[in-house]
């Protein structure tokens, strides 16, 4: 008894050692998440064992748990994908970013922590990180409209795929008025995207409109004196991102004979997350629109 005793102490002394000379964390991107929304996370794996260590040549050297603040365990949908071989040295700190929101049924608005476990090949040890909390938050819904997606070239005439777009208000941080857009379909059963248009102020009211193509184009004010132009596939891509000072007139859309979408009034102002981005001659003074 004494000397299985003695044994389990050296066990548990030497993963103690481990522990130091290996450390790990997660790293978030946001604190607060919408349903469905990316949930960005990076493990970062720090190396002070004197050792070069190898990491990713296995789809279980790197786990995680999600566990609501009630204590459930959150189920999930598959494993997050994590193969990928990369090389750690002494002193040195790897990283590894995944996404898991597809990986987990976070539906549920609450406070969850979610944990990583990296398994240690060279020494058949595992580490463990501290938890890191997050929160799942309701969104307002302050506009929306149902549309059927194109037809891609070629095809024949189908029933169409009947998708919706939403519009939705989250106070981020609870000071933080952001607006996100969330693509689903009819029955929003299932989420195909949610994701971040930008801030948000209190007195803004956006403007949603559908061109030809089913893109959805918003336009929206994101500060006291400029505006935010955005155009959305129907997959969920930017396809344009533009801001818009607000000047002797209000930016506002305008539509053509068409069914095409522009911004009349205002002035055009570049910015570094333009889309597509400003080139490096575009100067940095306002461009008037036409009203």
């Amino acid at each position: 008894m004494k000397f299985s005793g003695w044994i389990i102490a050296c066990l548990l002394a030497w993963a103690g050692v481990a522990q130091a000379q290996l450390t790990a964390e997660v790293v978030l991107e946001q604190e607060q998440y919408l349903p469905a929304e990316t949930i960005n996370a990076a493990v970062k794996i720090t190396n002070r064992s004197g050792q070069t260590l190898k990491f990713g040549d296995a789809p279980d050297w790197l786990t995680f748990s999600i566990e609501g603040r009630e204590g459930y365990v959150v189920s999930k949908e598959g494993e997050v994908p994590v193969l990928g071989e990369f090389k750690v040295g002494s002193s040195e700190v790897g990283t590894r970013k995944v996404n898991l929101a597809p990986y987990f049924n976070l539906t549920r608005p609450g406070r969850y922590q979610v944990i990583a476990t990296i398994h240690v090949k060279e020494w058949n040890q595992d580490i463990t990180t501290k938890p890191r909390n997050f929160e799942v938050i309701h969104g307002n819904t302050i506009w929306m409209q149902d549309f059927g997606v194109p037809l891609p070239a070629g095809a024949t005439n189908t029933a169409p795929e009947v998708r919706r777009y939403s519009l939705k208000q989250a106070n981020y941080l609870k000071t933080q008025p952001r607006l996100y857009l969330s693509i689903t379909d009819g029955a929003e059963s299932k989420v195909f995207k949610v994701f971040p248009i930008g801030p948000l102020t209190s007195f803004s009211n956006p403007e949603g409109q559908l061109d030809n193509e089913s893109n959805l184009h918003v336009l929206y004010q994101n500060t006291g004196h400029t505006f935010l132009y955005t155009v959305v596939s129907p997959n969920g891509n930017v396809l344009l991102r533009q801001t818009y000072d607000y000047t002797k007139t209000r930016p506002h859309m305008i539509e053509d004979e068409k069914g095409r979408f522009s911004v009349g009034g205002g002035a055009r102002h570049s910015m570094p997350d333009d889309l597509p981005p400003p080139s490096a001659g575009d100067s940095e003074k306002p461009r008037t629109t036409q009203p």
